[in-house]
């Protein structure tokens, strides 16, 4: 089976390099890492894919995530991003976030993550890319915002959000991702349930922790199996769906 892992932080693995000879090793053939800030957007730009194996190619995107929004530097932030959109495969990850207490009754901060969303989903409309997007506790602002602005390719990265929000952004011709969470999030099983296989991706999102386990790009295959068996499909059947889907979406 060819996996593709669309969403990762490779720069934050340790000690990458073994980490993946086991993705290879599990049939992953692309990795997209993601920039989330400056630091992290130069190290996808810049040393993501001296890391990649002769059966395994990394692709830089670059984004501001909504939690290291720095007001003093979302305009130097947003120009590199343009100035190196020829360079990337994606911009991500990018969104908002209202899960956190210091954000959820704040509207000032509220407000400077929809205006930078805005003007990153303004880059990507001129510069027809796809995006991937963030959009914990804030799901709804995230689907309206991203049909608003007219984005053509979208991921909505580790969805939970509502079924109705979820028809409005397949309406649109956006996707969705699949992570391992799926074998204990009742609202993630909820979201890819009612998503059909033709427009789920694969992803792990790591390193991020599943029940106390760190991740890496080979537990794309956890994500797989959850899939395979909440379709009652097999898992060749939803490796090689998802990886078409991801081939579209990106333009591999």
């Amino acid at each position: 089976m060819k996996l593709i892992d669309t969403h990762a932080h490779l720069e934050d693995i340790e000690p990458l390099d073994e980490a993946l000879t086991r993705a290879e090793q599990a049939g992953v053939t692309k990795i997209i890492t993601m920039g989330v800030d400056r630091k992290s957007n130069q190290w996808a730009l810049n040393e993501s894919s001296k890391h990649a194996r002769l059966s395994l190619k990394i692709y830089p995107a670059l984004g501001i995530h909504p939690s290291w929004i720095d007001e003093q530097r979302v305009d130097a932030d947003l120009e590199f991003i343009e100035e190196n959109i020829s360079k990337i495969i994606a911009v991500g990850e990018i969104g908002l976030d209202y899960w956190y207490k210091t954000v959820r009754k704040d509207e000032q901060k509220k407000n400077l993550q929809r205006e930078t969303f805005r003007r990153l989903l303004e880059v990507v409309k001129k510069h027809k890319k796809p995006v991937s997007i963030h959009s914990r506790g804030a799901w709804t602002d995230c689907v309206d915002i991203a049909i608003e602005i007219g984005v053509e390719k979208a991921v909505f990265h580790w969805f939970t959000g509502s079924l109705k929000d979820l028809k409005k952004l397949l309406d649109k011709g956006y996707y969705v991702s699949a992570t391992p969470a799926l074998s204990y999030s009742k609202e993630h099983k909820s979201i890819i349930e009612n998503t059909p296989l033709d427009r789920i991706l694969l992803e792990t999102d790591s390193p991020v922790m599943y029940q106390g386990e760190s991740s890496e790009p080979s537990h794309v295959l956890k994500a797989l199996y959850c899939v395979a068996e909440l379709k009652k499909e097999k898992n060749e059947i939803v490796a090689q769906i998802t990886t078409e889907n991801a081939k579209k979406v990106f333009g591999f």
